[in-house]
């Protein structure tokens, strides 16, 4: 009945369903109500998404290959835990992407793309710093990857979404630079870019994104160092 209502396949709806498990488990990421370390209960999650556990098991692979869970033989999926080597491969996969985009961003610069570089901007500099932090990240991330886009080198955009993916989703609770040091690096990223010179751009958003790497770093390891200590 319900194929002859959709005119969809059972494998066309198989994949509808793998998608809403998808999309359910990431917002139970993002809402922290599935926190790094934690065990996964799938079949709480199949009744919580009413769904099949199928989907959900199907969900949970994908984003193991994602880096968001893994799986252990005989104990089931766990979400994957805060790991400092993972912040440091992130961060230094930046390092290297963002600002080789740069050159052929700044020459093929057109005025609309200024426009909207500079639109992104301003949405980050005007969200909400303390009640809606989530927002500022979020317009943080498509700032950067505005930037990104305007290169047009669609496969390291890609890998960009999915490192930006990674840091929103996963780390976005640990503490950042300040929020005035952000302003100001960032606008100083967009004047680089607006004046078309090029290694200033890429040096203020290179250091940009070395310094956004040592806060993290330095946070988590003393998130670690405080949960060891409340070990014992």
């Amino acid at each position: 009945m319900a194929e002859r209502k959709t005119g969809k396949s059972a494998k066309q709806q198989q994949e509808d369903s793998s998608q809403i498990a998808y999309q359910g488990i990431r917002r139970m990421i993002y809402t922290k109500e599935l926190v790094p370390g934690q065990k996964i209960a799938y079949r709480d999650l199949a009744e919580k998404l009413q769904l099949s556990p199928t989907p959900i098991i199907q969900a949970l692979e994908r984003l193991e290959l994602l880096g968001f869970v893994c799986h252990e033989p005989n104990r089931g999926f766990f979400m994957s835990p805060f790991s400092i080597r993972e912040i440091e491969e992130i961060y230094e996969m930046r390092e290297l992407i963002e600002p080789s985009l740069l050159p052929t961003t700044i020459q093929n610069l057109k005025k609309d793309d200024l426009a909207t570089l500079k639109a992104a901007l301003e949405a980050h500099q005007s969200a909400e710093r303390e009640v809606y932090l989530k927002e500022r990240l979020f317009k943080n991330k498509e700032f950067h990857l505005t930037l990104a886009s305007l290169s047009g080198k669609e496969t390291q955009i890609r890998i960009l979404e999915n490192i930006f993916d990674i840091l929103f989703l996963k780390y976005s609770g640990l503490p950042r630079t300040s929020l005035q040091a952000t302003d100001q690096e960032h606008q100083e990223i967009f004047d680089a870019v607006s004046l078309r010179s090029m290694e200033r751009a890429q040096t203020v958003l290179k250091n940009h994104v070395t310094n956004v790497k040592i806060q993290v770093l330095s946070s988590v390891r003393k998130m670690m160092e405080e949960q060891e200590k409340g070990q014992f």
